[in-house]
């Protein structure tokens, strides 16, 4: 194997790990969820994930001075992912890992329609196709093939998840309006510093330090990989990932997510999976590729090889 490939490999390699430790994310909270409610969860994930971070910034020698100015940012962003989280933690106690990693994957779908509605983006025939495709499985997802079976009640885990889905996109388009004079890395050290600042208030009393101090090995390790590669680690590798590959590519890694946590919610929780979820996720991954389709690179692409 030449030097150029292992390089290649260890590229490729690196936001493969991060969406495999986010696709599994889920699976662990479920996991964490029979011990500690979910507000207690978020705090010791943040936790262990600012350790981890904040140990990488010093070993690598970052600069930790505050702007002030772009606190400002994070702060807005802080409490936008704080809402995110909670409600998505919230949801995955009245639903499964597996449709959970299916919801989440609408993100892009809900941020074609903010660019939309902010940016005064247009949407193309593709575009909207995708979005409608993408729906045409969420329903399908939710409802078991069974419309009448669609309710708040019934399918109050799903629609949380679905909101989780929805305020990331909100995040998204937030961070991109938002000018922050931070490097990747101390962004979301300060970030998470943040957001545990602002949920302390709500979360540490004498009924979640008792279910720290009485977690289960078991629970210990879910909230170590959550904290520790799921907040910590992914968040490097795919920074680092951002840094050596086009985004395109690193991108499109994130179609792989949803397969990793049906997998993993099978063979760790044994959650029922059933051909119609499959086809259902798998219609949301079209619709939501299509969502991301650029055609004006196709056509440049096409153009190019045809000058050639």
């Amino acid at each position: 194997m030449t030097k150029q490939m292992k390089t290649n490999i260890l590229k490729y390699w690196k936001p493969f790990a991060a969406v495999s430790f986010w696709g599994f994310s889920f699976v662990a909270t479920k996991i964490a969820l029979d011990e500690l409610v979910p507000l207690t969860l978020i705090l010791l994930r943040l936790f262990l994930g600012v350790i981890f971070l904040t140990s990488i910034a010093v070993y690598t020698k970052r600069d930790f001075s505050v702007n002030l100015k772009s606190h400002g940012g994070i702060l807005i962003l802080a409490l936008i992912a704080v809402f995110h989280l909670w409600i998505q933690v919230t949801g995955l106690q009245y639903t499964t890992a597996a449709k959970t990693g299916w919801i989440i994957g609408m993100t892009p779908v809900f941020m074609a329609l903010l660019g939309l509605a902010v940016f005064k983006e247009s949407l193309t025939l593709i575009k909207t196709s995708g979005i409608l495709v993408a729906f045409f499985g969420l329903i399908l997802l939710i409802s078991h093939g069974d419309l009448s079976s669609i309710d708040l009640i019934s399918n109050k885990g799903d629609f949380l998840i679905l909101g989780s889905s929805f305020t990331w996109a909100v995040y998204s388009i937030v961070n991109k309006k938002i000018s922050l004079n931070y490097p990747p890395m101390m962004t979301i050290l300060f970030l998470f510093l943040m957001m545990g600042i602002i949920i302390s208030p709500f979360t540490i009393n004498d009924a979640s330090i008792q279910s720290v101090i009485h977690l289960t090995f078991k629970g210990w390790i879910a909230i170590l990989f959550l904290g520790i590669l799921c907040s910590g680690a992914a968040y490097v590798m795919w920074a680092q990932a951002l840094k050596e590959m086009e985004s395109t590519k690193v991108g499109a890694f994130l179609y792989f997510e949803p397969f990793v946590t049906v997998i993993a919610a099978r063979i760790v929780l044994n959650e029922r999976i059933t051909l119609l979820m499959i086809l259902a996720g798998i219609i949301i991954t079209l619709g939501v590729v299509l969502v991301n389709v650029n055609l004006k690179k196709i056509v440049l692409y096409k153009k190019s090889k045809k000058d050639m």
